[in-house]
């Protein structure tokens, strides 16, 4: 199997089929409090920086629907300074990277997008949202999958090693704060593929 039917199969459709709850994009909304006991609780920095990943479709209304997103964040980065950027990357998914200091914002931003997609009826489009921190020139990634509805860790080491140790403490820490992933075959590794982010 290919890591791109291994994407399909967790974050796909047969996630999809096996989804334990409805996907909701204010799941996401629970991120504002959990980068505070990140911080407070086991020393995670946020690194100003969050991304939600999909999968696009050639259609007028799905293109119009990116448009529309764009604008909306456009218009965003005016009021709160968030930057956002389109990207695809080598898998063939596209990308909307957000950059801001400030945590709340990332999570309104990457909420607006994923709500829009949802409301336009393209929310079976979306895979995943990330959340990036750092701690020691290490970044973990809290991951939403909207096939399953659940967040779970991702920590990275180089090439394709990942701290498992490291993800169960931060499981163990955010569990009840977070609608964690019970299954951990469903904890897709979402590996930087060239760079030194998943979107890269």
């Amino acid at each position: 199997m290919g890591i791109i039917d291994a994407v399909r199969q967790v974050l796909g459709i047969s996630a999809e089929a096996d989804a334990t709850r409805e996907a909701d994009p204010d799941d996401l909304f629970g991120m504002s409090t959990a980068y505070v006991t990140m911080e407070a609780s086991l020393g995670y920095e946020p690194i100003g920086e969050a991304a939600l990943c999909f999968s696009g479709v050639d259609s007028t209304d799905f293109r119009e629907t990116e448009r529309q997103v764009e604008r909306i964040l456009e218009a965003g980065e005016i009021e709160t300074g968030t930057s956002a950027r389109f990207v695809d990357d080598a898998k063939g998914y596209s990308w909307v990277v957000l950059a801001d200091e400030e945590f709340e914002d990332l999570v309104t931003s990457v909420h607006f997008a994923a709500d829009t997609f949802v409301e336009e009826g393209f929310g079976s489009r979306l895979l995943a949202a990330l959340f990036a921190f750092e701690r020691d020139d290490r970044i973990a990634y809290w991951i939403y999958s909207f096939r399953r509805g659940t967040f779970y860790p991702f920590v990275p080491t180089g090439g394709h090693d990942r701290d498992s140790s490291a993800e169960f403490k931060l499981e163990s820490v955010l569990d009840g704060e977070l609608e964690i992933e019970g299954e951990k075959e469903y904890w897709y590794p979402l590996w930087p593929e060239g760079g030194n982010r998943p979107w890269s």
